[in-house]
């Protein structure tokens, strides 16, 4: 079942103890804005799915984050949320995985749940209607199909 957030607000996610991310929802305008991201197009032919998953990351998180709590610069003070700030945010590993599982990840899994037929409850072919007629009796038990006269 696809449940639907018809209030389209902004919501928290935990990324760390102590850092949290809000982020807008995970539509299809931002899904489409990220995709079509400068950074996506510019990887080389034939760049590594790991690179190319940061890239994507990097690039939803930039039109998805609109706000933060635990981020600060070097000397620990608080810093405002900037595309350099995310790009760094996202380059520590933990930070990058739990994004992408709890945020990037349900979009695609949804993606990819309307672009497949549902199993049939009790295998592929439950569902099927048959299209051939019964076999005889006499032919099913062993006997040879009669043969069409030759002219």
């Amino acid at each position: 079942m696809i449940r639907l957030n018809l209030t389209a607000t902004p919501q928290w996610l935990d990324l760390a103890p102590g850092l949290r991310l809000l982020v807008g929802p995970l539509t299809t305008a931002l899904m489409v804005s990220a995709r079509a991201d400068p950074a996506i197009d510019d990887l080389p032919d034939g760049a590594p799915q790991e690179e190319m998953a940061l890239a994507m990351a990097k690039s939803v998180a930039r039109r998805a984050v609109l706000d933060w709590e635990g981020v600060g610069d070097d000397a620990g003070n608080i810093i405002p949320v900037s595309q350099e700030g995310i790009d760094a945010l996202l380059e520590i590993w933990p930070v990058f995985e739990t994004f992408q599982t709890q945020y990037v990840a349900r979009g695609l899994l949804l993606d990819a749940e309307k672009n497949a037929s549902a199993p049939l409850p009790t295998g592929p072919s439950a569902g099927a209607t048959g299209t051939a007629r019964p076999a005889h009796p006499a032919r099913a038990a062993g006997a040879s199909a009669p043969i069409a006269p030759q002219d």
